[in-house]
């Protein structure tokens, strides 16, 4: 059940590198910002497009080497808990108008983080 979860957090993550790389706008305009320049189309291509490629891929390696699985869940599982922590100072310094998208990313990256520390089998 627990393998089931982490690819779904694979399949999150590789639709998000995915879409960050062929379209940024429809990244940034979940946020309000419907419109980037050129500069701003490739900084989300590499911070969502490849980073997000990139985690899948080492996700992926994780599963298929007990060796290397603790190390990575634990790494990308801290990753998501320091964004969903970021989440919560900016919903503390300017206060969200919705539940989406800050709040509903909150509870989506806490729950990955979840799912990738227990798969990551630490204590």
């Amino acid at each position: 059940m627990l393998t089931i979860a982490v690819w779904i957090v694979i399949v999150f993550f590789a639709g998000m590198g995915l879409l960050g790389l062929a379209s940024p706008e429809s990244i940034t305009r979940t946020f309000g910002t419907p419109i980037l320049t050129d500069a701003g189309r490739n900084e989300v291509r590499a911070v969502y497009g490849g980073f997000g490629i990139a985690v899948a891929a080492v996700l992926v390696v994780a599963l298929g080497n007990p060796a290397l699985r603790a190390g990575i869940m634990l790494t990308i599982a801290a990753s998501l808990a320091g964004m969903a922590a970021g989440r919560l100072v900016a919903g503390a310094v300017e206060r969200p108008a919705a539940l989406y998208p800050s709040w509903f990313y909150f509870v989506a990256e806490t729950a990955r983080a979840v799912v990738l520390y227990q798969a990551s089998g630490t204590p």
